[in-house]
């Protein structure tokens, strides 16, 4: 008896992040990201335990996945059941692509399926941990909506506002150096008060002009305004900034790039470990019935 679920990877442009101390369902963050076809599958298998026991493996290791488990509570409690997760990656973590919300929100969505929960449940689950475990604050609810998407509000729905830009086009990642723990940026109270004033301006300029353009332009600018890229990723982005847009991922040692797909291939190969995708339309979702 297994599940399965696809949740699409999540690249954030510029970000500023909201905490309501009393409210997770209000906290996340406002902002704009790309939800790309690289992503996680995970298949759940369940079997009637005495007492709840989750072993979780990603790609083929045995893993603590913090972020996975933490959902898995969230979703079902301390409800008595034997918890099998295999999780495959596309992409490593820690470098801004939202693995290990991709992770937990195609966890949470095939153990949904599989017990008959709503949808929703499943996106709340991922979500909560994800802010709680500072290691998100939006990559699980742009990863359910999918596409070219601007955070106005944060939060889940209905107090989370998403909107989309229409448009598909093959996107470039390189992973460039060592991988950054968001955590410790999230967890720096100046840090964020300064990634929260230049993330508000950038979200509010894209509003006024939503396009990929508008938003790889900010993100170039949030990227230089928050001084957390190194030499090397700033000298990767202006490269390919020749042949398409370019911009850090938000957080991690890492680029995306739209634009001549084989030039950006090039260039960025000499920085890195590339990566070719697209963007992902769908959101997350079950591939399997039960």
């Amino acid at each position: 008896m297994k599940g399965i679920a696809f949740a699409p990877g999540h690249v954030s442009a510029f970000f500023e992040p909201v905490y309501s101390q009393q409210d997770m369902d209000r906290s996340g963050s406002c902002g704009a990201g790309i939800s790309i076809s690289l992503g996680a599958i995970s298949q759940v298998t369940i079997q009637p335990a005495p007492h709840r026991i989750v072993t979780v493996h990603i790609n083929g290791k045995p893993s603590s996945a913090p972020v996975t488990k933490s959902a898995l509570n969230y979703l079902i409690g301390a409800t008595p059941l034997s918890i099998t997760v295999n999780t495959i990656m596309d992409l490593p973590v820690s470098q801004g692509f939202g693995m290990s919300a991709a992770g937990a929100l195609s966890t949470t969505l095939a153990l949904a399926d599989f017990l008959n929960l709503p949808r929703e449940n499943a996106i709340k689950a991922a979500h909560y941990a994800e802010v709680q475990l500072h290691t998100g604050l939006g990559d699980v609810i742009a990863s359910s909506f999918g596409g070219i998407e601007i955070r106005r509000k944060a939060g889940l729905p209905p107090w989370g506002i998403l909107e989309h830009i229409p448009g598909n086009y093959d996107i470039v990642l390189c992973v460039i150096g060592e991988k950054i723990e968001t955590k410790k940026i999230l967890t720096d109270s100046t840090k964020v008060r300064e990634i929260a004033s230049y993330g508000r301006y950038c979200t509010k300029k894209l509003l006024e002009k939503p396009s990929l353009e508008q938003l790889f332009s900010l993100a170039w600018e949030f990227t230089r305004k928050i001084d957390i890229a190194d030499k090397t990723v700033l000298q990767a982005i202006e490269k390919a900034n020749t042949h398409g847009m370019a911009s850090m991922c938000m957080l991690g040692n890492s680029v995306y790039a739209v634009g001549d797909t084989p030039a950006l291939c090039k260039i960025l190969s000499a920085y890195g470990t590339v990566f070719c995708c697209t963007v992902d339309e769908k959101g997350a979702r079950v591939l399997q019935e039960k």
